[in-house]
């Protein structure tokens, strides 16, 4: 693959309409190029656009195109049917109907949270955090995804941990933070346990700030500069990195 198709001069990562079209055609050869980009119009996929206009599709945009003609061909579903099965998996909910051997939900490019696994965050690249955007759950859609009771969810919105927006519903980052707390209560590890998280994220958030709203005020203006979405992107990659490090060579030093 050359690397045109794997990324633009901004150095972003992803291929191109026509190399998604060439991996797919093998099992839809019915996919033509206008309708990858019909289904973009109707919003069921949202391949990152660069300045230039051109799309990068990721592995993620993939699955979920993967999923959206799969549910076409084989179980006959309209786009509403399967616009509706996306927002449920978005927003990191099950979809009736999706219980037979071989059923595959599109992945998100982030591991699967909730229940006895982990919050991993594994695509921390620009067009995942504009998708992580979109995602609002309720309190009890949360509760349900995570398996946290009442009581816990309280003692976590209590100590600041979890926030709902105005409109009363949890963002994207909750569930990963809901997740994470059900690993860590296994652990002994309880709500009042983890403002120190809250404090430090806090700082670093201001730190991020500092250099993310010139950009977004200049962007907002029509002036040139680097995207920053992309900037978001790179910071929180690299501060997340920084994190584990600083806590991984704590540890090390103790044994």
């Amino acid at each position: 693959m050359t690397s045109t198709a794997r990324a633009d001069a901004g150095g972003a990562h992803g291929i191109s309409i026509g190399a998604v079209l060439r991996q797919l055609q093998p099992d839809f050869p019915d996919l033509t190029i206008s309708k990858i980009r019909y289904l973009e119009t109707e919003g069921l996929i949202t391949p990152e656009r660069r300045s230039s206009g051109y799309r990068l599709f990721a592995d993620s945009d993939i699955a979920r195109l993967r999923f959206i003609l799969t549910a076409q061909r084989d179980r006959f579903w309209p786009l509403k049917v399967i616009k509706d099965a996306l927002d449920r998996l978005d927003r990191g909910l099950d979809v009736p109907g999706l219980t037979s051997p071989g059923d595959e939900a599109p992945t998100t490019g982030e591991e699967e949270t909730g229940g006895e696994g982990s919050a991993v965050v594994t695509d921390l690249s620009a067009a995942a955090l504009r998708r992580r955007r979109a995602i609002r759950l309720t309190p009890a859609e949360l509760r349900e995804r995570t398996g946290l009771d009442r009581a816990a969810y309280g003692q976590l919105t209590a100590f600041g941990l979890l926030q709902t927006d105005g409109s009363g519903r949890h963002q994207a980052d909750d569930l990963d933070v809901a997740t994470a707390a059900a690993v860590l209560a296994r652990s002994g590890l309880e709500a009042r346990h983890l403002r120190s998280f809250r404090i430090g994220a806090d700082r670093e958030l201001g730190l991020a700030q500092q250099i993310l709203e010139p950009l977004r005020r200049r962007q907002a203006r029509g002036a040139p500069g680097p995207d920053p979405d992309d900037v978001e992107a790179e910071l929180l990659s690299t501060m997340l990195a920084l994190h584990v490090a600083l806590v991984r060579s704590g540890l090390s030093r103790g044994h």
